[in-house]
């Protein structure tokens, strides 16, 4: 049997983690993070039981198999002498994979942002979705949440540490929350690529009145630069500044790199690659690099 595969990608909320790449048939999907390991799910059954973040998903997937995308090619290559022994499932999103371009178009058009109290603005992108009927689905949550500092550690001043001042990722929420009001609204938004002049670039606000704010804001951003290269709408501007951001997280980069649309300074990004790579053969991988991103919550 086979049917046709939809491609696209997304990004993983809440909160905001990467773009997700997706390719998907009538019967199973293949998920990847960082097109460095694919995920194989199969399509189980319709659910509308609520997952870790309250949303109710259409489909309920479970996951089949964990594929390097190193060995797609010889995958497909053994198909034939293998073919009772591997599911026809995962032979149809391997093949594809095979001869896919990376990154997969963006779909998730539908967008729930949290608003500024003083004039109903967005303010910080809460989820996104890829189909009309799936706005839903999701729970009224009014709430923006970064990336926790387990995840997204953000180096901390000499001052800081003895004040014991909390993570910038947390100091970052709070400011979000109060910029939101007491009385906290959300909305879903329809958004196609052109229309960006109306939404934070980096899906927060960059705009704050004090200068101290400013800088917190970005020096959250400035460390979630490698994730947020993955974004397809950004201004050559703006993906500039992300790339210059993202110098001190090579390894990040190197991870991340084939998911980027395109890069704005090809010299400085190769120049990253080569310094990760050789990192990359005389120090030991953080352990932080080998997380799965929750891409089993999509």
């Amino acid at each position: 049997m086979t049917s046709k595969i939809r491609a696209y990608s997304q990004r993983l909320t809440p909160p905001y983690s990467g773009q997700i790449q997706i390719a998907e048939s009538e019967r199973a999907r293949a998920v990847s993070m960082d097109c460095e390991t694919w995920e194989i799910h199969f399509l189980h059954a319709i659910s509308g039981r609520e997952n870790y973040y309250g949303y109710r998903p259409q489909h309920s997937f479970r996951r089949a198999a964990v594929v390097n995308h190193s060995q797609l090619q010889t995958i497909a290559q053994q198909s034939t002498l293998e073919s009772e022994e591997i599911d026809d499932r995962i032979m149809e999103l391997i093949h594809f994979l095979t001869q896919a371009s990376l990154p997969f178009p963006a779909a998730d058009i539908y967008e729930y942002w949290l608003l500024d109290k003083e004039d109903q603005s967005p303010l910080a992108l809460i989820f996104s979705c890829t189909e009309a009927e799936q706005m839903a689905s999701f729970p009224e949550r009014p709430e923006w949440t970064a990336l926790p500092a387990a995840v997204l550690p953000v180096d901390t001043t000499e001052d800081e540490k003895e004040r014991g001042t909390p993570p910038v990722n947390y100091q970052l929420e709070k400011l979000v929350a109060k910029r939101a009001g007491y009385n906290p609204r959300a909305r879903w938004f329809t958004r196609r690529s052109h229309e960006t002049e109306s939404f934070p670039a980096l899906l927060v606000r960059e705009d704050w009145q004090e200068e101290s704010q400013y800088q917190l804001c970005q020096r959250y951003l400035a460390r979630q630069a490698p994730r947020l290269l993955m974004l397809h709408w950004l201004s050559h501007e703006d993906r500039r500044r992300l790339e210059l951001a993202a110098k001190p997280n090579v390894l990040e980069v190197q991870r991340f790199y084939p998911l980027y649309p395109y890069v704005a300074d090809k010299k400085l990004m190769n120049a990253m690659r080569v310094e990760a790579r050789l990192r990359g053969s005389t120090e030991n991988e953080p352990s932080i690099q080998k997380r799965r991103d929750g891409i089993l919550y999509l």
